[in-house]
């Protein structure tokens, strides 16, 4: 009988010790906020791409079937099938921390 007592008092003690806090972080509205020049979108021309972000710093050449050509800018990548943009992806900048 007196070990159930005993027993209880470890089972509540463990469970203190057993209490984490989650930690979310929004990495979507932190980008959004930090870069807000927006992607080009899906299905945009090429030459409306142009017009909005200039010349890309790199053109790769297209490859396969149907051909698919990467422009680089600075901060993204967008790929496009024939002359239309398929998608887009900002390139990672990492930050440059301020301790020596």
């Amino acid at each position: 009988m007196k070990s159930v007592p005993f027993a209880l008092l470890f089972c509540m003690l463990s469970l203190g010790l057993a209490h984490a806090d989650t930690l979310t972080i929004p990495l979507g509205q932190q980008q959004a906020a930090r870069q807000p020049d927006s992607l080009p979108q899906r299905g945009m021309s090429a030459q409306t791409l142009l017009k909005r972000h200039g010349q890309p710093s790199r053109r790769h050449e297209a490859v396969g079937q149907p051909p698919i050509r990467r422009w680089d800018y600075a901060s993204f990548s967008v790929y496009l099938e024939h002359d239309h943009v398929v998608h887009s992806v900002r390139q990672h900048q990492p930050r440059t921390s301020t301790n020596p």
